[in-house]
Parts: C-alpha cells; structure tokens; sequence
C-alpha cells in the first residue's frame, strides 16, 4: 500500500468518527463501560492474590530442640535443615530470646505472669524458626526435619509445628479464591468482547446503504474496509485509554486513602506502579483489538453485494 494511499484511509476513519458523532459517542460509551467493569473486576482479583500470597508468607515451621542440647548438635542440625532444597533461611531462636519474645506477644499481662522464670528457671526450649521458597511445600518439609528425630538413638527435636490443619485450610481458601476471581475475569472479558464487537457491529449496520453504494460504483473490498478498520481502531483506543486512565486514577485515590485515612497498614494494596502498566496494556490492548475485530467482522458482512 501506498504511503498516499494509507494517509488517506486514515483521514477517512478519522472523519467518520467525527461525522458519525452521535454512533461514535454511543459506542466509546458503551466500550468504556464494559472495559471499566473489566478493569475493576481485574484490580480487585490481583489485590486478591496479593493478599492471598501475604497470608502464605507467613507460613513457617518452628522446630523446638531438646532441653541442654548441645552447640555441636545445634550447629549439626542448623547445616542439615538449610541443605532441605525447600528451605529459603534458618534462624536459631535461643530460649531466652524465645522468653522474650513471649513476653511481647502476651503484652503487660504475660510480662507478670513469666515472672521468676528467667535464666536457669526458663523452662522454654531452643528452637529454629523456618521459612520456605513455596509455602505449599510446609508439609513435606516438616515431614523431612521431623524425620531426623529418626536418625540418632536420643530424638534432637522435642516437637516441629507449623499449624498442621490450619495451614491446610488456609491454603483451600486462598486456591479458592484465586480460582474464583480468576474465573469472573475471565467471564466479563468475554462478555465485554461480545458487548464492545455488537457495539461497534451496530455502528456499521447504520451505514449498510454507504457501504453498498461504493460497492455498486466499482470501489474495492479493500478501499471500502480500510477506513471502517481505522475507525474502529479509533473507537476502540480512544475509549480504552480513557477507561484506563479512569480507573487508574480511581485506584491511586483508593490506594492512598487505604494508607492515609483509613489506616489499613496491616493490608497492603498492590502498588499502582506494580499493577498500572499491567492493567493499562490489558485494557488498552482489548479495546483496541476488538474494535479493529468488530468492525472488520462487520464489514466484511456487507460487502458481499
């Protein structure tokens, strides 16, 4: 194609969008509507994961060590769990940082009622504190430290705990909702194909007449379709960066307002620079390439005069 040839194809979609303002209107309208409740539908299920991945984080194995257990041992242990593929750090926790961390977790009350227990009066054992690469592995990963206990005559560990049949179910729920929010992203972006393609398909049917006049006096499929490709593409851009930034803007507003006015710090949101160029593409990229689909679909209906 010519350099002419296209410049014109696009004042021709360009100007149609303007002569056929009230239909062009009709339909960014009805575009950004559709991709509005998209955009909000795929904001909400990444803060769903996000959190959902938040609560995972925190999943960790405390594996409690005999009383009077020995350096060596300890040291022993320490090289074995971090050799655990599984296994991201290893903290050694020892009694008396455990009894202070107690006494925190307890607040004033618990601080009066460990009184006397300091020192060689601690009854709390050592421990390792575990964190994982994949929180789903916790299981099998206990499993594999709980196993040492098998390896001696004299078992190193007292106990390995990691909240068996919470975790579990904290994982159900969190798979859940994934699959859930997953699941109504993906039927409202179809939905809002079908409802931006019978939009733009309405825009055209209004313009059959024209279409089959060029038809009659010996214009080309491609010289009638190029313009309408333009203007679809148009149509489906314009709308699609103005929901974009709409609900960006929305979203920055409701980020700040969680983290300012409602002081929700034990909730983090995802950021909007984390989630804005992934939300933008997607929406920019659907509106764009259904209204080039819808109206080369529908032109092509009408050229077979």
């Amino acid at each position: 194609m010519k350099a002419s040839t296209f410049v014109r194809h696009l004042r021709e979609g360009s100007r149609n969008v303007i002569r056929n303002g009230w239909m062009s209107f009709a339909s960014m309208s009805s575009i950004f509507i559709s991709l509005f409740i998209l955009g909000v539908f795929m904001l909400l299920a990444l803060n769903v994961n996000h959190l959902a991945a938040q609560f995972e984080s925190q999943v960790e194995i405390r594996a409690y060590l005999q009383l009077g257990t020995e350096q060596n041992t300890i040291d022993s242990l320490e090289t074995k769990i971090r050799n655990i593929p599984e296994v991201k750090n290893v903290t050694f926790v020892s009694k008396e940082e455990g009894l202070k961390m107690l006494q925190q977790n307890l607040g004033k009350d618990g601080q009066e009622l460990l009184q006397g227990y300091s020192g060689d009066n601690n009854p709390l054992p050592d421990s390792f504190t575990i964190e994982l690469f994949n929180p789903q592995t916790v299981a099998e990963t206990a499993a594999q430290i709980e196993a040492m206990n098998k390896t001696g005559d004299t078992p190193p560990f007292l106990a390995v705990k990691y909240g068996k049949g919470t975790v579990e179910t904290l994982f159900r729920i969190t798979r859940l909702v994934r699959n859930v929010g997953l699941a109504i992203v993906l039927g409202l972006a179809v939905t809002a194909m079908f409802l931006i393609s019978n939009t733009i398909k309405i825009t055209i049917l209004n313009r059959r007449r024209e279409i089959g006049i060029m038809k009659l006096v010996g214009a080309t499929n491609s010289f009638i379709r190029w313009p309408f490709f333009v203007e679809g593409a148009l149509i489906g851009f314009i709308s699609s960066v103005l929901t974009a930034g709409v609900v960006l803007y929305g979203y920055y507003r409701l980020v700040n307002a969680s983290q300012v006015e409602l002081g929700l710090n034990m909730i983090t949101l995802v950021n909007v620079g984390e989630a804005g160029p992934l939300i933008a593409a997607l929406i920019i990229g659907i509106g764009t390439v259904i209204g080039i689909w819808g109206s080369t679909i529908s032109v092509r209906k009408y050229l077979k005069v």
